[in-house]
């Protein structure tokens, strides 16, 4: 056993004088990396184990072979560093990943890196924590083996490892022997969003850290706020962590910690290797009682605030170990309405739900500044819930994330376990999680999510299960261990309508629709989807990506007519096609003779139909407490369930979640043709003007109202019942405008209406869609006369963004409709991505002006000059002139 040497005095001032310095560099999450941890992120090398002549053991000493050896970072799946090693080349244009093998990862696979440790560093403690195996490993250390496959298994299970008996000063050498998962294991799945990735996502899908620490280590640091709600201006905070002694000797010292100018301080004494829990109440440390605290606040209802919590473990009077945890105070609540709904409550204040399902990428390949970008994408929707199933991230950057840009995140199990086509065991009335050892495996590694994200202000409620109840054996043991570690957010026992024996109705509903609906579906279904209660899981399907996505994922003699592999990128099972999508869009807005044609008016749909499903839920406010379209994004290049592609690439019905989602919100109802106004913020308005307009085919005005009205916070009311629009066949234009009374504009929406109805066929409902009885007719919009409209832009540099300012102008008598614009390379021809318009997709009144913004990061260009364009319905193609 080897015997702990204090760190030198040095060391310790150094620590003291760079602690402001420590604060800037370290990893900004929920529990942040010190000089304490290290992530062993860069210098891996793979390799299938079938191809290692050498002997497990030598594998891990010095005499192994570096030939054959794929060069990777971590996390990483075997297929992931395949690819980036060129292995496997442009994967996911055509049908390339069938082209993949599976045989080479039916083997174990070998992690294999090096790592140096100072003499102070290998004489403290020094233990490994693995966040995330795929699915079971035997762990070898500098040609011994520190641990074995028959504990280390599970891919949500957080392991750590002792390996202070296994290392030295100097170079040490750590193998990791990583097993597939089997038929019948509880891995990672993506169900029928798109194809399994061939190596069933092997590997080492999480970080791997080193802990360096003296004898006594802090442990599972959470801090737990509860705020007064009725007048928010107090807040209370409770600071717990656990301190293990890893020595044979007896240790005392303190614990200390900071939160801004809160100081507190704790005394310590441990029996050789024992582990004790502190506590710092507000009781006991008055300090701790806050005025006027900065809340954490969801997306446009007041600011995400974050603090920091720096704690110490000073043991034998030097610094034995630091952790450092960012959290939000706030508190998050349940309720059940008058009709058994379930819905939320945030610092006691009702929220709308408005969310879209996340996906990881198909390899687990998690790129910083795409993650980055797609939380935004969520934030810039008007979006303020994005669900995890059974998707976790690889690492706590959506949680850093999400709480930075006050995106709140429902994170649970998938529903990969719960079908026997997907699992592969016998399932029944639950999920597939039945044994002891089962039942063993999954509350563990629900326990060890729930310890490693809890401090995330941005989690509303943890999910245990998806389209079945689990268990109830399993439920208890859930029950049981949230109360002891996190009893600070609710839980949901499923995502659809079911009763539990442990804790009752389930209070929302997963009754589709997942393929096409129109419009007024949201307004009139009161049997399945439709706008009342919280729907955990739907949408009106496909949403094909504009024309320079699809480039990238068929081959030119591909891309028309539809074929085949548009289906293979589309979902899997009921989903693997385009055709109830297709036929509704013939009906409504004519046959496509091109590909061209086709994505065009696709945006056209995807617009009008997200649009509807965000706005009814507005409008039925709080009858429906929550909607979570299916999907946001999408982890390979597809045609399904997406606000925006793989690419990054906005489509149609990105604009119109943003339109339909805006935080005061005037809104045509497709049910019974009203006009609302909704309210999702916690502010009244008393002195608006609303401003209506119908258009006819010929652009001109046949109707026009002004209306000064209020609203109060968090509401939302009708205001106006439209006239009937018969004499204005076929199709007529609905333009809705708020205004301040300074004349500001706080919102606007413009409808194109059919006076032939879609008409619904609710006798012939599938769980998955509604189909009609007869659509919509919007083929005259074919008819509308082109028009040449004039752009002027800007182009502005904002730190490492660029901003746009474009100001479009419709000189004509014409409706200038549904205008897309775009910034590319000037080389290239590219949109550059990820891009952030303030509208897009826009129509214009005849003799309109607007201004619109767009923003996008510098090193999206790749080196090239920003240039515009645009396009619209029957608005000729242009560049517009640049001031």
């Amino acid at each position: 056993m080897k015997v702990h040497r204090s760190f030198d005095k040095r060391r310790l001032i150094a620590l003291s004088a760079l602690s402001l310095l420590l604060s800037v560099c370290c990893r900004n999450s929920a529990l942040m990396t010190c000089e304490h941890t290290r992530l062993l992120e860069s210098g891996w090398s793979v390799r299938c184990s079938a191809e290692v002549e050498e002997s497990d053991s030598e594998v891990s000493g010095g005499g192994c072979s570096s030939l054959g050896w794929y060069q990777t970072s971590v996390p990483s799946t075997v297929l992931a560093a395949l690819v980036r090693n060129g292995v496997y080349r442009n994967l996911y244009f055509g049908r390339n990943l069938e082209k993949v093998p599976a045989e080479p990862f039916l083997h174990p696979w070998w992690y294999r890196t090096e790592f140096l440790l100072n003499e102070d560093e290998s004489s403290g403690n020094v233990r490994l924590v693995f966040e995330g195996i795929n699915y079971s490993a035997d762990i070898w250390v500098n040609g011994q083996k520190a641990g074995s496959c028959e504990s280390f298994f599970g891919p949500f299970r957080i392991h750590e490892l002792d390996i202070t008996n296994y290392i030295a000063a100097g170079k040490n050498i750590l193998a990791v022997k990583v097993y597939p998962p089997r038929p019948g294991d509880f891995t990672i799945g993506f169900v029928d969003w798109n194809p399994k990735p061939p190596d069933q996502n092997l590997g080492l899908w999480r970080e791997v850290k080193l802990r360096l620490t003296g004898a006594v280590s802090l442990r599972d640091v959470f801090v737990r706020s509860k705020v007064n709600l009725e007048t928010l201006d107090k807040a209370a905070l409770t600071v717990s962590a656990d301190l293990i002694n890893h020595s044979d000797r007896p240790v005392s010292g303190a614990v200390r910690g900071e939160i801004e100018n809160i100081r507190l301080d704790m005394p310590f004494s441990l029996e050789p290797r024992q582990r004790l829990r502190l506590v710092f109440s507000p009781d006991q440390y008055p300090q701790l009682n806050l005025t006027n605290p900065r809340l954490w606040w969801p997306n446009n209802l007041g600011e995400p605030n974050l603090y920091e919590l720096r704690l110490n473990a000073l043991a034998d009077g030097e610094i034995s170990d630091e952790q450092r945890v960012v959290f939000g105070i706030r508190e998050v609540s349940d309720y059940l309405s008058e009709e058994g709904c379930r819905g939320y409550r945030i610092n006691g204040k009702k929220v709308l739900i408005r969310g879209a399902g996340w996906t990881d990428d198909m390899l687990l390949a998690e790129d910083p500044d795409k993650v980055e970008a797609q939380v935004r994408y969520a934030r810039h929707m008007n979006l303020n819930t994005i669900r995890l199933e059974g998707f976790w991230g690889s690492s706590q950057r959506l949680y850093d994330l999400a709480d930075r840009y006050g995106i709140m995140l429902m994170a649970g199990w998938s529903c990969q376990w719960e079908w026997a086509f997907l699992y592969g065991g016998a399932m029944d009335e639950f999920e597939g999680v039945s044994s002891p050892e089962d039942i063993a495996l999954i509350s563990r590694s629900l326990k060890d999510q729930v310890t490693w994200l809890r401090n995330h202000p941005s989690i509303l409620v943890w999910v245990y299960g998806s389209d079945k109840l689990p268990r109830p054996e399993l439920e208890t043991k859930y029950r049981d261990m949230l109360a002891c570690v996190d009893p600070t957010r609710p839980s949901l026992a499923a995502c659809r309508a079911a009763v539990s024996e442990i804790t009752g109705p389930t209070g929302v509903k997963m009754a589709g629709p997942y393929d096409y609906v129109t419009p007024n579906y949201w307004y009139l279904d009161r049997n399945n989807g439709g706008a009342f209660g919280f729907n955990t899981e739907t949408g009106p399907g496909p949403q094909p990506p504009p024309l320079e996505s699809l480039r990238r994922m068929l081959p030119e003699d591909h891309l028309w007519p539809i074929d085949s592999l548009w289906e293979y990128h589309c979902g899997r099972g009921q989903f693997n096609n385009l055709d109830r999508y297709r036929n509704a869009l013939d009906r409504r807005y004519g046959p496509a003779g091109s590909v061209e044609e086709f994505v065009r008016k696709a945006q056209v749909a995807s617009y009008e139909a997200i649009r509807a499903m965000f706005e009814a839920f507005s409008v039925n406010k709080f009858n429906s407490t929550g909607v979570i379209q299916w999907m946001l994004n999408s982890a390979w290049p597809e045609m399904y369930w997406q606000l925006y592609d793989y690419y990054l690439m906005p489509n149609g019905a990105f604009y119109g979640t943003r339109a339909g989602s805006q935080p005061l919100n005037i809104i045509y109802d497709y049910g019974d043709h009203g006009i609302y106004l909704s309210n999702d913020t916690y502010s009244a308005f008393k002195d608006l003007r609303a401003e209506i307009r119908v258009l006819n085919m010929q652009s001109k005005v046949v109707f026009a109202k002004d209306l000064h009205v209020g609203l109060e916070e968090n509401t939302s009311r009708k205001i106006f019942q439209l006239p009937a629009g018969d004499a204005l066949a076929p199709v007529y234009f609905v333009d809705l405008k708020l205004f301040e009374a300074s004349g500001k504009k706080l919102g606007a929406n413009f409808y194109w209406l059919s006076t032939r109805e879609d008409v619904l066929d609710e006798s012939g409902t599938l769980w998955f869609v509604t189909p009609n009885k007869s659509y919509a007719d919007f083929t005259a919009l074919n008819a509308l006369p082109p028009v040449e409209i004039d752009a002027e832009y800007l182009f502005v540099e904002r730190g490492k963004e660029w901003e746009m300012q474009v100001t479009l102008n419709n000189p004509t008598e014409v409706i200038a409709f549904f205008i897309e614009l775009d910034v590319y390379g000037k080389k290239s021809g590219n949109t550059v991505l990820p891009v952030f318009w303030d509208d897009n997709y826009v129509s214009l009144l005849p003799g309109e002006v607007k201004a619109v913004r767009a923003r996008f990061p510098m090193d999206g260009l790749n080196g090239e000059k920003p240039a515009f364009r645009y396009r619209g319905w029957n608005v000729n193609a242009g560049q517009g002139k640049g001031k």
